[in-house]
């Protein structure tokens, strides 16, 4: 049984790049399972040690398929668990109506809300919830933005 669970949802393509390079950075495939959302149940996170869950950021919230597995989560499920949360999403600087900046700015993007749920079902919140910058609304992702994940990875991994 793998003691690391990445679990993500993905609409297109961008999220799921960043869960295979946080996943690859945390260990081997013996080590670390990367899931999709609707493929992950509740009962894989039996003996976990550390659960990161990330969601592209639609409509300034976790998709539906990313907050239906938070939910699905029995209360005190993830006692004793480290969890991180990430969700990709555009830079603010790239969204040029003032008012989506402003409402950016007043319901953010979807790793906290991510990171709360967790938190809620017992987590212990391992790092601040981390986003991670596409181009546009379909990507692809940044430069740099899959070595940025993957050395995030390493310093959830390092976490007592």
């Amino acid at each position: 049984m793998t003691n690391l669970l990445v679990v993500y949802d993905s609409v297109y393509g961008n999220t799921e790049q960043i869960g295979q390079a946080i996943g690859g950075a945390l260990g081997s495939e013996e080590d670390v399972a990367i899931l999709r959302v609707v493929d992950a149940a509740p009962e894989q996170l039996q003996e976990v040690e550390l659960l990161v869950v990330g969601s592209p950021t639609r409509a300034f919230r976790p998709t539906r398929a990313t907050k239906d597995f938070l939910k699905r989560i029995p209360a005190g499920g993830l006692n004793g668990v480290k969890v991180a949360a990430f969700d990709t999403r555009i830079q603010l600087t790239d969204t040029s109506p003032r008012v989506l900046r402003m409402m950016v700015g007043w319901f953010g993007y979807a790793a906290k809300p991510i990171a709360r749920g967790l938190e809620g079902k017992g987590g212990r919140l391992v790092a601040p919830p981390e986003g991670f910058f596409v181009e546009g609304t379909e990507g692809p992702l940044r430069d740099g933005e899959l070595e940025r994940a993957a050395e995030w990875a390493t310093q959830l991994k390092a976490t007592d």
